[in-house]
């Protein structure tokens, strides 16, 4: 027996089933940059990235640096009650980088999940409303409160309920909902009319708190707002004094080609959360907003033993330096040209890719039947034969292929991934490749 398997066996006794989808058979002993090694020393290139949170890379050398300097210094004292010279210089970063010209402020967390309940609660406390308006496909997190802004899958709320009340979803403008031949601006005003139709019949806008919408949608298949879409709907948010909210966490920081991917859209946003690679991966978040939303709650609404502890605060320091001196996000930009131009190309090759959606290094690929329907089985077909090739690539909503290599990968890593990919759809073309011999569900 290998010892991937040997330590999967093992854990599997007292691991609770919830807490991790099944892909593959593998368990991660270290990483380097682009790359990831398991426990049998075998070596992968990475191209999901810890789900897009280690954008600078794993153990980049200035990030271990500044956490093992921090370590011997001051691993925690609770920013709960008093300061800390580390995290102190994050809380000004931070809010420097933040789009928009007005002041700033900035709440810590523990992970994306708890910064998406933070803006429930800020946009409430700030407007006094208790609505809450979300999007169809999100992904926000798993706490209760992000649980119940997210729509991505049913074991989100399967059993769990009631959950947090005053939620409305709305339906997301992705692909599926586009009907043939309809332009950018009919697509966005059609189904922003579907957005309208509630505040028409059951909920009052002026009592709407909060619009909470990831501006590229990451576990609901790596989807972009139309430009109009989004248009309309901050100028909804702004005509009824509702906070306008972007969930940063999974396509922020470099991800998209721009620092925030909500700056695609020259939009400067009330409040966003930031998680995942902000610290490269270390459990940090932040809701980043507008002065006077942020100051709208007191002590303790907000507060976290650990969130923000000097660790993770000096991880993220390093990280954003990595960030602006490697030029991560003119990189993905450069980057994610290639990739657009791979899987352009690979959608004219094979019928069996459907329209790539690339942002940056950053890209959904549904993988479709002959009538054009998502076909799952061919998705996981492909990500298992990736795998055996020497990659780590994951689908999503069963059909699409993830795609979120680190910031940091070479030229010659991502032609590497291009070739194995290429492969892995010509055997598939060819009738050759065969589901995975598992004994656990592949996927979401």
């Amino acid at each position: 027996m290998d010892k991937n398997q040997e330590i999967l066996d093992q854990e599997s006794q007292h691991l609770a089933s919830a807490t991790r989808i099944g892909y593959f058979d593998m368990v991660v002993d270290h990483g380097e940059g682009a790359t990831i090694t398991d426990a049998d020393g075998r070596t992968y290139l990475d191209l999901l990235a810890s789900a897009s949170a280690t954008n600078t890379g794993h153990s980049h050398p200035k990030v271990v640096q500044a956490i093992a300097n921090q370590a011997q210094k001051l691993i925690q004292y609770t920013p709960a009650y008093f300061s800390n010279t580390t995290t102190a210089k994050l809380v000004d970063r931070l809010a420097a980088l933040a789009p928009g010209d007005f002041d700033h402020e900035v709440a810590f967390g523990n992970s994306g999940s708890d910064a998406n309940d933070a803006i429930i609660k800020f946009a409430r406390g700030y407007t006094g409303r208790q609505y809450v308006v979300s999007f169809t496909g999100a992904y926000h997190g798993s706490t209760y409160g992000s649980l119940t802004v997210s729509s991505c899958s049913l074991n989100m709320t399967r059993k769990i309920g009631p959950l947090l009340p005053g939620v409305v979803k709305m339906p997301f403008p992705g692909p599926s909902e586009r009907l043939a031949r309809e332009s950018d601006d009919e697509f966005s005003e059609r189904l922003f009319d579907q957005f309208l139709l509630p505040f028409k019949t059951y909920l009052p806008a002026d009592e709407v708190a909060l619009v909470l919408i990831e501006p590229i949608q990451g576990d609901g298949g790596i989807i972009k707002t139309p430009q109009h879409y989004m248009d309309l709907l901050y100028e909804f948010t702004r005509k009824h004094g509702i906070v306008f909210a972007v969930d940063e966490v999974n396509q922020g920081l470099g991800r998209t080609g721009k620092m925030w991917s909500i700056d695609n859209f020259n939009i400067a946003p009330d409040l966003m959360s930031v998680g995942k690679s902000l610290a490269s991966g270390l459990p940090l978040s932040a809701v980043v907003g507008r002065k006077d939303i942020m100051e709208s709650l007191d002590a303790p609404a907000n507060v976290y033993t650990t969130a923000g502890n000097p660790v993770t605060a000096a991880a993220a320091l390093a990280t954003l330096d990595v960030i602006e001196e490697e030029d991560l996000p003119g990189r993905s930009a450069r980057l994610g040209q290639k990739a657009a131009e791979f899987f352009q190309n690979a959608a004219e090759k094979y019928n069996f890719i459907a329209e790539p959606r690339v942002y940056g290094l950053n890209a959904g690929i549904d993988i479709v039947d002959q009538a054009g329907q998502p076909d799952s089985e061919a998705a996981t077909k492909l990500i298992y034969r990736i795998f055996e090739l020497g990659a780590i690539m994951i689908t999503l909503g069963g059909n699409t292929l993830r795609f979120q290599p680190p910031l940091v990968i070479t030229d010659e890593q991502l032609d590497e991934a291009f070739k194995i990919l290429d492969q892995a759809f010509t055997e598939l073309a060819a009738g050759k490749l065969k589901a995975p011999e598992t004994d656990h569900h592949i996927g979401w």
